[in-house]
């Protein structure tokens, strides 16, 4: 029955590539890196409650940290999924 086509009523196969697996997650990743990021900066707000106060300074070195890697996270799943793409169209030829 392999060769019978697939109709309306006919489900997706359980399992996909794992090539377009890893592409999909690390596509997922990129999606939740901008939650994260959110996260990550509002973080300061919670020094706040603390029983001995943060200074400014430590507060401002952390958020141009989380600034900086942010978009390096971002550049590395970029590249990441380019090179997974790449390999995709090399092994449909």
């Amino acid at each position: 029955m392999t060769g019978a086509p697939r109709g309306a009523g006919s489900r997706p196969p359980l399992f996909v590539e794992r090539h377009t697996y890893r592409r999909r997650r690390l596509m997922d990743t990129g999606r939740a890196l901008s939650v994260l990021g959110l996260v990550l900066w509002f973080l300061p707000l919670l020094w706040l409650g603390g029983a001995e106060p943060v200074p400014a300074s430590t507060a401002l070195i952390y958020l141009f940290g989380v600034w900086i890697a942010l978009p390096l996270a971002a550049l590395a799943l970029n590249r990441a999924i380019g090179r997974l793409g790449r390999h995709g169209l090399h092994r449909d030829r």
